[in-house]
Protein backbone atom coordinates (compact mmCIF):
# COMPACT_ATOMS: atom_id res chain seq x y z
CA UNK A 1 0.00 0.00 0.00
CA UNK A 2 1.47 3.82 -0.84
CA UNK A 3 2.69 5.43 2.81
CA UNK A 4 4.21 8.00 1.12
CA UNK A 5 3.60 10.24 -2.25
CA UNK A 6 5.00 13.20 -3.14
CA UNK A 7 4.13 16.53 -4.84
CA UNK A 8 6.53 15.63 -7.93
CA UNK A 9 4.69 12.22 -8.35
CA UNK A 10 1.31 13.88 -8.13
CA UNK A 11 2.73 16.21 -11.03
CA UNK A 12 3.81 13.32 -12.78
CA UNK A 13 0.50 11.31 -13.01
CA UNK A 14 -1.83 13.58 -11.56
CA UNK A 15 -3.00 11.77 -8.45
CA UNK A 16 -2.72 13.73 -5.43
CA UNK A 17 -1.61 11.67 -1.96
CA UNK A 18 -5.35 11.79 -1.13
CA UNK A 19 -6.68 9.60 -4.28
CA UNK A 20 -3.55 7.16 -3.58
CA UNK A 21 -2.42 6.80 0.13
CA UNK A 22 -3.56 3.25 1.09
CA UNK A 23 -4.16 1.96 -1.99
CA UNK A 24 -2.44 -1.28 -3.51
CA UNK A 25 0.36 0.56 -6.05
CA UNK A 26 0.30 -1.96 -8.47
CA UNK A 27 -2.94 -3.19 -8.26
CA UNK A 28 -4.33 0.37 -9.20
CA UNK A 29 -2.17 2.18 -10.93
CA UNK A 30 0.27 -0.34 -13.28
CA UNK A 31 -1.36 -1.93 -16.56
CA UNK A 32 -2.23 -5.34 -15.87
CA UNK A 33 -0.21 -7.15 -18.20
CA UNK A 34 3.16 -5.36 -16.29
CA UNK A 35 1.91 -6.19 -13.05
CA UNK A 36 3.97 -9.24 -11.94
CA UNK A 37 7.24 -7.71 -13.36
CA UNK A 38 6.71 -4.69 -11.07
CA UNK A 39 5.29 -6.53 -7.81
CA UNK A 40 8.59 -8.73 -8.31
CA UNK A 41 10.46 -5.57 -8.16
CA UNK A 42 8.75 -4.23 -5.26
CA UNK A 43 9.07 -8.04 -3.57
CA UNK A 44 12.59 -7.85 -4.18
CA UNK A 45 13.04 -4.42 -2.51
CA UNK A 46 11.14 -6.11 0.74
CA UNK A 47 13.19 -8.66 0.89
CA UNK A 48 16.69 -6.69 1.06
CA UNK A 49 17.26 -6.66 -2.66
CA UNK A 50 17.65 -3.45 -4.00
CA UNK A 51 16.39 -2.94 -8.00
CA UNK A 52 18.19 0.14 -10.22
CA UNK A 53 17.09 1.26 -13.63
CA UNK A 54 13.72 -1.01 -13.59
CA UNK A 55 11.81 0.53 -16.77
CA UNK A 56 7.93 0.55 -17.07
CA UNK A 57 4.98 2.09 -18.13
CA UNK A 58 2.95 3.94 -16.02
CA UNK A 59 -0.99 4.88 -17.20
CA UNK A 60 -1.41 9.09 -16.01
CA UNK A 61 -4.59 10.13 -14.30
CA UNK A 62 -5.92 11.50 -17.93
CA UNK A 63 -4.77 7.95 -19.57
CA UNK A 64 -1.07 8.82 -21.17
CA UNK A 65 0.54 6.37 -21.17
CA UNK A 66 4.45 7.05 -19.47
CA UNK A 67 7.78 5.42 -18.94
CA UNK A 68 9.40 5.10 -16.18
CA UNK A 69 12.82 4.85 -14.87
CA UNK A 70 13.02 2.94 -10.90
CA UNK A 71 15.00 2.56 -8.08
CA UNK A 72 13.43 0.74 -5.58
CA UNK A 73 15.21 0.26 -2.71
CA UNK A 74 14.55 -1.30 0.92
CA UNK A 75 12.91 1.17 3.46
CA UNK A 76 13.35 0.45 7.33
CA UNK A 77 13.12 2.09 10.75
CA UNK A 78 16.10 3.14 13.25
CA UNK A 79 16.05 -0.77 14.00
CA UNK A 80 16.74 -1.84 10.96
CA UNK A 81 13.83 -3.43 10.35
CA UNK A 82 11.44 -3.24 6.64
CA UNK A 83 8.78 -1.37 6.79
CA UNK A 84 8.55 -1.29 3.44
CA UNK A 85 10.12 0.05 0.10
CA UNK A 86 10.93 3.35 -1.72
CA UNK A 87 10.65 4.11 -5.09
CA UNK A 88 12.41 6.80 -6.78
CA UNK A 89 10.75 6.99 -10.37
CA UNK A 90 12.10 9.66 -13.52
CA UNK A 91 9.88 9.55 -16.65
CA UNK A 92 11.87 8.47 -19.48
CA UNK A 93 9.04 8.96 -22.32
CA UNK A 94 10.69 12.07 -23.61
CA UNK A 95 14.64 10.13 -23.60
CA UNK A 96 13.19 6.76 -25.11
CA UNK A 97 10.78 9.24 -28.10
CA UNK A 98 14.13 10.80 -28.99
CA UNK A 99 16.75 7.07 -29.00
CA UNK A 100 13.69 5.89 -31.34
CA UNK A 101 14.05 9.32 -33.84
CA UNK A 102 17.71 8.73 -33.58
CA UNK A 103 17.53 4.92 -34.60
CA UNK A 104 15.31 5.39 -37.19
CA UNK A 105 17.15 8.61 -38.57
CA UNK A 106 20.32 6.43 -38.94
CA UNK A 107 18.37 3.30 -40.29
CA UNK A 108 16.85 5.32 -43.14
CA UNK A 109 20.33 7.30 -44.06
CA UNK A 110 20.96 7.22 -47.18
CA UNK A 111 24.67 7.03 -46.58
CA UNK A 112 25.95 3.83 -44.80
CA UNK A 113 26.21 4.60 -40.74
CA UNK A 114 28.39 1.74 -38.28
CA UNK A 115 29.29 2.32 -34.80
CA UNK A 116 31.45 0.50 -32.58
CA UNK A 117 32.35 0.52 -29.19
CA UNK A 118 35.23 0.73 -26.78
CA UNK A 119 36.47 -2.38 -27.92
CA UNK A 120 36.05 -2.19 -31.60
CA UNK A 121 32.72 -4.81 -31.76
CA UNK A 122 30.03 -3.62 -34.24
CA UNK A 123 26.95 -1.73 -31.84
CA UNK A 124 25.40 -0.12 -35.24
CA UNK A 125 24.89 -0.98 -38.58
CA UNK A 126 22.28 0.87 -40.83
CA UNK A 127 19.99 -0.53 -43.71
CA UNK A 128 22.90 1.58 -46.37
CA UNK A 129 25.40 -0.18 -44.10
CA UNK A 130 23.85 -3.90 -44.85
CA UNK A 131 22.87 -3.21 -48.74
CA UNK A 132 26.32 -1.96 -49.64
CA UNK A 133 28.45 -4.88 -47.70
CA UNK A 134 26.26 -7.29 -48.09
CA UNK A 135 26.53 -8.49 -43.97
CA UNK A 136 22.66 -8.09 -42.83
CA UNK A 137 23.25 -6.56 -39.18
CA UNK A 138 22.65 -10.14 -37.21
CA UNK A 139 26.00 -10.87 -39.26
CA UNK A 140 28.36 -8.09 -37.78
CA UNK A 141 26.33 -6.92 -34.54
CA UNK A 142 29.10 -7.64 -31.75
CA UNK A 143 31.93 -8.76 -33.87
CA UNK A 144 35.24 -6.36 -34.68
CA UNK A 145 34.74 -4.63 -37.60
CA UNK A 146 38.19 -4.23 -38.30
CA UNK A 147 39.42 -7.85 -37.81
CA UNK A 148 36.48 -9.34 -39.35
CA UNK A 149 35.41 -6.93 -42.20
CA UNK A 150 38.13 -4.79 -43.24
CA UNK A 151 40.36 -6.40 -46.00
CA UNK A 152 44.11 -7.29 -43.88
CA UNK A 153 45.84 -4.92 -46.64
CA UNK A 154 43.85 -1.82 -44.96
CA UNK A 155 44.33 -2.89 -41.06
CA UNK A 156 47.02 -0.68 -39.14
CA UNK A 157 49.64 -2.39 -37.88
Amino acid sequence: KVTIWNKNAHKLVGYSSEEVMGQNLVEQFITPEHRARVQSVIDQALAGEETANFEFPLMTKAGIRLEVLLNATTRRDEQGNTIGVVGIGQDITGRLAQEREYTRLIDTANAPIFGVDTQGRVNVWNKCAMRLTGYPSEEVMGHSLVKEFIRKEHQEK
